[in-house]
């Protein structure tokens, strides 16, 4: 009787731990490769030309120097409405600091003419050609898939993505990069910026409840899947030295809104350096977040991610030797 028991037990596990597997690994994000025009860029010259961006940065990469010393990612889908508050603030931000940059606008199949209208901003404030880089997605890949391609292509010393709502303020940039010139982790450094110092703000206290109900189950199933050091994973203003990125984005899978926890799973099993930093920060209209759809699919992807690299769906490829999380 005892024998039967146990055996009936090891099915049962056996059976569960198949379907757990079976279903991440149907559910597991496998990133595509670029296109060959997705590996150009457009900027504001008079040729409107077609230029190659940087070498894809691999885990192997050493540092060149471009001559910029921050790069500006910013994902764009349709954001002809909001771009230009955001590209506004970030230009006359560089005017007033001594510190070579480039804008690097990844835009995400959009359909309301976002490329042409940022490099008309270019053109608007005068930058030289270059300054500005937009490269055009052949198919929409989602906020994650246009920021890790970005991240991967960029010619800054430093990184910073950036939400192409300007709903944080650039100025506060500036505490981002001074954090990183001040820590040389050889492993790498990130600076995120963060909302937490607002929970109990007007800006947040006025979200519907629903939206605040789903924010906060979201930042507990966070910690429940292994991210216990960071309050506010989701802020898109996040900063990080060529170290991190070589590290990171090269094993990047999650390409929707949770994104963001695979980048900091990635930081703490690796030992980079993270530091939560407050931002100024206030809600935009145009969101692109279906609250309830993409929360549920929030809610998946993180389930699927974590469970991925226990299992080693996903795994971390370091020195040659594939590794698990």
């Amino acid at each position: 009787m005892e024998t039967t028991t146990l055996f009936l037990v090891a099915a049962a596990v056996i059976t569960i731990l198949v379907m757990v597997y079976s279903t991440a690994l149907f559910f597991a994000h496998s990133p595509r490769l670029p296109t060959p025009s997705e590996l150009k860029y457009r900027t504001n010259d008079a040729n409107n030309q077609h230029y190659d961006l940087p070498t894809r940065i691999d885990p192997a990469a050493e540092y060149v120097d471009h001559g910029v010393k921050l790069t500006v990612v910013v994902p764009c889908y349709n954001e002809t409405k909001r771009l230009g508050n955001m590209f506004e603030e970030c230009v006359e931000y560089f005017k007033t600091h001594d510190l070579t940059y480039e804008i690097l606008i990844i835009d995400d199949e959009s359909k309301d003419g976002t490329p042409d209208y940022a490099l008309s901003l270019a053109r608007k404030y005068e930058l030289k050609p270059h300054t500005v880089k937009v490269v055009e997605l052949t198919k929409n890949r989602g906020k994650g898939g246009a920021v890790t391609h970005g991240m991967l292509h960029a010619s800054g010393e430093y990184v910073l993505f950036a939400d192409a709502d300007g709903a944080t303020k650039f100025g506060d940039s500036e505490h981002l990069l001074e954090y990183l010139k001040a820590h040389t982790n050889p492993y790498g450094s990130i600076a995120i910026g963060s909302r937490a110092h607002m929970v109990n703000t007007e800006a947040v206290v006025k979200r519907s409840f629903i939206r605040n109900l789903l924010m906060y189950g979201l930042h507990t199933l966070v910690y429940v899947f292994g991210i216990h050091g960071v309050k506010d994973t989701q802020c898109g203003f996040k900063m990080f030295d060529f170290n991190s990125i070589k590290r990171i984005f090269p094993h990047m899978h999650t390409e929707r809104w949770i994104f963001d926890v695979e980048i900091l799973l990635l930081a703490s099993y690796q030992g980079i350096d993270m530091k939560e930093l407050p931002v100024n920060w206030q809600e935009i209209d145009g969101s692109k977040i279906d609250l309830v759809k993409d929360s549920i699919n929030m809610a998946i992807d993180l389930v699927v991610t974590r469970v991925s690299y226990i299992l080693g769906i996903y795994k971390l490829n370091m020195n040659g030797h594939s590794k698990t999380i």
